[in-house]
């Protein structure tokens, strides 16, 4: 998604060789480094190799840095759930693809859904972000009920508890996945969905 600009029509414009999303990237990685927290304006200074102060032409705050990166994460993933769906799918089918979508976003924007997932709530803004991230819990819930009432998933599975394992399998990628590992994002992808949906359990065991 392109970078909100947050610094005010009449401030001046950023340094030279730098520019906001710039700054938002090693930012993410500083905070991923050390927390956000401990990452201070003038660790992230030093990392670009520019004053402290230059840093404000392209953000008003820290704090706003890490509203951008989450809502790098966010945004994305409220889309999914506000997509319209087919009206002629399965609650399993919009249950599969709810999954895949939020597959392909964590891989896409690794480091901010990294950060996301490692907010604590210190601050309004990480409650407000954690509250966002609660509504797709809930999504994901309700289809996982509408699949159990058109009986394509089992009953015996309580929504809230399978919707949380489901994004917990999910999340988990952010920690052991490598790019240049043996397993590409695609073969992954298919990888965890066949484990939602068939299970571990071979089919000829299942005879």
């Amino acid at each position: 998604m392109p970078a909100i600009d947050l610094t005010p029509s009449s401030a001046k414009r950023g340094r030279p060789g730098y520019d906001q999303d710039t700054v938002l990237t090693i930012a993410v990685e500083l905070f991923n480094q050390h927390g956000y927290d401990a990452t201070s304006m003038g660790k992230l200074a030093d990392r670009l190799g520019i004053s402290k102060s230059a840093i404000y032409h392209h953000v008003p705050s820290k704090e706003d840095l890490l509203r951008l990166a989450l809502d790098e994460a966010l945004i994305p993933l409220e889309a999914v759930v506000h997509a319209e769906p087919d009206p002629h799918s399965s609650a399993d089918e919009r249950l599969e693809m709810f999954l895949r979508e939020t597959f392909r976003i964590l891989i896409a924007k690794r480091p901010y859904v990294t950060l996301l997932l490692r907010l604590r709530g210190n601050t309004e803004l990480e409650r407000s972000a954690l509250a966002r991230r609660r509504e797709l819990d809930h999504k994901l819930a309700e289809l996982v009920t509408l699949a159990q009432t058109e009986g394509t998933l089992r009953v015996d599975l309580e929504p809230r508890a399978t919707a949380r394992l489901l994004f917990g399998m999910i999340n988990s990628v952010v920690d052991w996945y490598r790019e240049d590992g043996p397993l590409n994002a695609s073969m992954l992808e298919q990888d965890a969905i066949s484990m939602v949906f068939e299970g571990l359990q071979s089919k000829a065991a299942k005879k």
